[in-house]
């Protein structure tokens, strides 16, 4: 374990001290050029966790670990983060923000670009300190706080990151999204910076947050389990130590047995007949010659089931005649085509005083449209009048038809 740590270790610090050209000019610049340098470069410098990019598109920059590691060497006052909690970050940001805004305001654009991009250092600064915290926090859960041995410390450590978790929730809060949209007001790279990336990666870290919290709590109850089974075991062990010579009764063998030995299962079996025993053979024989022969009559069934004679004969011809509604309905058809103008079902209905009912003749009207071929549907449009259902949302009762021509 401790040779692979020194291993990447100094695997890690020969390539700072390879690419120290590209790792400064992340740190002067605040970002790094990626057509300056080797991409391969560049690749292994994210795989070691000494660059990152926020956003695809963005340009690549240094973690925040490197950036105090290097404020702290040396000795960097201007850009040294004197207070690392959120509350004064936003501060920060804050600040920064109205600096951008009024050097716009007096067309300084040189240093207006100075100050948007120490604005962008110090979101992504954010951004980055807050996932790191959340990705150490998964570490120590997937790893199920095994840098420590005892489940007491065990627990302890899940309380404690239970207590911190607790702490980047109250952080969290501390963000004022209405505050921070009114002071980003119109401009695209404030609203970028402090309204689109800050509410994303808190909605992602919230979440995150959400999920560790409850494995949290599990890893307790499981911690917890562990300890009652290791103390319950401990004991024993510890009275063994103690009484070498002790030996466990047999509590079988007592008259009054303790309740919680006392859980045997019950000796009697379900009773069941005995076929093979000869002593209950008459038994057998006299309950045999009492029970009653039923027989059924088959001669009925037996009739039904001859074959019988049936002769082939030609099927006579069927005249289909319309019924009256039918015609009618045709006859309505036929009366819009001659007088090429709409004209509703119920109109119709009550000027040929038709005695068929209203809503029968409605749905009949209705029925023959739709009876129609697709060419012929095309001649004619169809209307439907009638009223919502009152009880049921979303029905519609239909109570009248106009048909006229296209």
């Amino acid at each position: 374990m401790s040779s692979q740590l020194t291993t990447s270790g100094v695997k890690l610090l020969k390539a700072l001290a390879k690419h120290a050209d590209i790792i400064m000019q992340g740190y002067v610049s605040g970002r790094v050029s990626e057509l300056d340098f080797d991409i391969a470069a560049l690749e292994k410098l994210m795989d070691l966790g000494v660059l990152w990019r926020p956003e695809p598109g963005e340009d690549l920059r240094l973690r925040s670990s490197m950036r105090a590691l290097l404020e702290n060497s040396l000795k960097d006052e201007r850009n040294r983060q004197l207070d690392a909690n959120v509350g004064s970050k936003l501060a920060t940001i804050k600040t920064v923000t109205k600096h951008y805004k009024e050097a716009l305001h007096r067309h300084a654009h040189s240093e207006a670009e100075v100050f948007l991009e120490d604005l962008a250092e110090q979101v992504y600064t954010l951004v980055d300190s807050l996932k790191s915290n959340v990705r150490s926090l998964w570490r120590r859960i997937h790893n199920e706080f095994g840098y420590v041995a005892s489940i007491n410390a065990k627990i302890r450590e899940n309380e404690l990151a239970q207590s911190q978790l607790t702490q980047m929730r109250q952080q969290l809060e501390m963000f004022q999204f209405n505050e921070l949209a009114d002071l980003a007001g119109s401009n695209r790279e404030l609203r970028r910076l402090l309204v689109v990336q800050l509410q994303k990666s808190h909605t992602e870290i919230g979440q995150e947050l959400s999920v560790a919290q409850a494995k949290l709590i599990d890893l307790l109850g499981k911690f917890r389990q562990y300890l009652h089974r290791s103390q319950l075991l401990k004991g024993f062990v510890l009275h063994h130590q103690q009484k070498p010579d002790y030996r466990l009764n047999d509590y079988g063998a007592l008259h009054n047995i303790p309740e919680l030995f006392n859980q045997a299962k019950v000796i009697m079996q379900p009773a069941s007949v005995d076929v093979n025993n000869i002593e209950h053979e008459h038994a057998f024989t006299d309950i045999v010659n009492r029970i009653k022969q039923v027989r059924h009559s088959r001669s009925e069934n037996q009739q039904q089931r001859q074959a019988q004679n049936f002769e082939v004969t030609d099927i006579e011809g069927i005249d289909l005649e319309d019924d009256g509604l039918k015609q009618s309905v045709e006859q309505y058809f036929v009366h819009i085509i001659d007088c090429a103008a709409p004209i509703s079902a119920l109109e119709y209905h009550h000027q040929h005083g038709l005695e068929f009912d209203q809503e029968v003749w409605v749905y009949a009207v209705i029925n023959g449209f739709t009876g129609l071929s697709e060419d012929e549907q095309d001649f004619f449009e169809i209307d439907s009048f009638g009223r919502p259902d009152p009880i049921f949302t979303g029905n519609f009762i239909i109570e009248d038809v106009s048909l006229g021509l296209r």
